[in-house]
């Protein structure tokens, strides 16, 4: 997921959404034209990618595999662009609206997918060579691609939060283990700071970031069955409460409210913190930190519990093509290639990404990343978000919350407000 969700990318969404009559809108409900050609090595275009991965731990990778795809595809040219993760959906939307200036295919975080959809944006792909063997898709994934009884996108990689931990450092302060519990994981930190003077905790500050601590509680941001919006509740309050203990004890030192995903990696990889909360998609970054030459030196393990579960949310990343593209023939073969099994393995044994296919996980490149084993029984356990189009805007809101209580807001005071502007985008909600 990484920081797609913690910027202030969601604020232009309502504003599009009420003129949603831009490039995508008109073509969306095509009929699919992506049945087997005769040779689709024959097929030819120019395929533009928006891509959203770390361009220097992530993108070799990707590139490698656009190679492999040019070669297995004499015809078609795929031109290569790194969006930055937090900027890719307003500038998707800006580019989609207008009409003009938008990518034949966007790799859309798993928040997005609906959103873009409800739009008009996106080109459906049931019935398409870009779907392909869609069993063999973990049902996570799969069922962030689908909207109304549509398939608008393939899943690429999935994954959740864990807990980052600095072995040596706390070996040092006296834990052997990790924390299994939020009450362990304060203890844990302080004795990391009095013992050893590194911080025993960072926090990113970022909505994303939140959902463990709301869970851990049993609380939620939505009933989606009933319909009505649950921020502000008991389990919640609880939640925020809790994790300004965390701050105002000095078991996490206080994060600054701009680039605390920046600040908090920097500190685990210099070894000037001994846990953060974060993702598979972090660890390639991660390894390049002097603290974990010696990988051996990064422990990985589910996000402590609250007084209810341990809870982690589902992110992940998508690929979708654009409704208007001019090479929708040459995107579906580009979506077939870049979701196969292989293509999904390559990245997830070079990447410690997890794998969106069943299949993949089968491969003895995957078997082979001790970090993809660790982390597949905790995806295992996360917890589902809602796939509704307006799911992506709740994380500004909770952002907004987040950094209210870090300036000493009370948690009583952060969520009312975030209840107020959960309802002006759930408007018929209760």
């Amino acid at each position: 997921m990484r920081q797609a969700l913690s910027a202030v990318t969601m604020v232009a969404a309502l504003a599009l959404a009420v003129g949603a009559c831009g490039g995508g809108g008109s073509t969306s409900s095509a009929a699919p034209t992506g049945s087997a050609p005769a040779d689709p090595s024959q097929i030819s275009g120019e395929v533009t990618w928006w891509d959203t991965v770390r361009p220097d731990s992530e993108g070799p990778t990707f590139q490698k595999l656009i190679k492999e795809f040019e070669a297995k595809y004499p015809k078609i040219k795929i031109k290569y662009v790194n969006v930055p993760s937090d900027q890719a959906q307003n500038q998707f939307q800006t580019a989609a609206q207008a009409g003009t200036g938008a990518p034949d295919v966007i790799r859309s975080e798993v928040a997005w997918t609906s959103q873009f959809a409800e739009l008009g944006y996106l080109q459906p792909l049931d019935g398409t060579r870009a779907v392909d063997d869609e069993a063999d898709y973990l049902p996570g994934p799969l069922s962030s691609t689908k909207y109304n009884g549509k398939t608008w996108a393939v899943p690429q990689v999935t994954d959740t939060l864990a807990l980052l931990y600095n072995k040596r450092l706390l070996k040092e302060a006296g834990h052997d283990k990790p924390p299994a519990t939020v009450p362990e994981l304060k203890q844990a930190a302080l004795d990391v700071k009095s013992k050893t003077g590194a911080n025993g905790l960072a926090l990113n500050v970022d909505g994303y970031f939140l959902l463990p601590f709301i869970y851990g509680e049993g609380g939620d941001l939505l009933d989606v069955r009933n319909k009505q919006v649950v921020v502000n509740s008991p389990q919640n309050v609880k939640a925020m409460a809790t994790l300004q203990d965390l701050i105002t004890s000095g078991a996490a030192a206080k994060p600054a409210l701009q680039d605390s995903y920046a600040n908090a990696m920097t500190a685990l990889k210099d070894g000037k913190t001994a846990m953060i909360y974060n993702g598979p998609w972090s660890l390639s970054e991660v390894y390049q930190g002097k603290e974990f030459a010696d990988k051996e030196n990064l422990g990985i393990a589910p996000v402590p519990a609250g007084s209810a579960k341990a809870g982690a949310p589902t992110g992940g990343w998508n690929l979708a093509i654009y409704a208007g593209s001019k090479n929708i023939e040459a995107s579906y073969e580009f979506l077939r290639f870049m979701s196969s099994s292989s293509s999904l393995a390559t990245v997830s044994a070079e990447l410690g990404l997890l794998p969106a296919r069943t299949s993949s996980f089968e491969d003895p490149r995957v078997k082979a990343n001790t970090d993809v084993s660790i982390f597949k029984p905790i995806m295992e356990t996360a917890v589902p978000r809602p796939w509704i189009p307006e799911g992506g805007q709740l994380f500004q809101p909770l952002l907004e919350s987040y950094q209210e209580l870090v300036g000493g807001a009370t948690p009583e005071e952060t969520l009312t407000k975030a209840e107020e502007k959960f309802q002006t985008i759930m408007k018929a909600w209760s």
